[in-house]
């Protein structure tokens, strides 16, 4: 586990890159695993990491785990990696958009 200004570091700046509340998110992940022919549950909806993220907004601090931990991590650097998106043609900045919003960012979200 990591220690109290670690967690709290990485707690802001989880919740900075995550900027979709969690009924936004699972909404997101409700729809974008929807198509013509099947819809999942929707406590099954999304990609395993959206779904643990939708996990996490849902938590108090004192309870993360070690596996949620690694997910916050990895989290901020994927958002903080993508978050150039401004000269990438617009059916590109779309795919990027909802691949970032599938882990709970909305780069047009302020």
């Amino acid at each position: 586990m990591t220690d109290a200004l670690e967690l709290d570091a990485l707690w802001e700046d989880f919740h900075r890159v995550v900027n979709m509340t969690s009924q936004e998110l699972a909404a997101w992940l409700r729809v974008s695993d929807a198509d013509e022919e099947t819809e999942p549950l929707p406590d099954q909806a999304g990609p395993p990491m959206g779904q643990h993220v939708l996990a996490i907004l849902q938590k108090r601090r004192t309870d993360l785990t070690n596996d949620d931990l690694q997910v916050m991590y990895d989290v901020v650097d994927t958002v903080t990696a993508e978050a150039d998106m401004e000269n990438e043609p617009e059916p590109e900045q779309t795919r990027r958009r909802h691949q970032l919003m599938t882990i709970g960012h909305d780069p047009l979200k302020p």
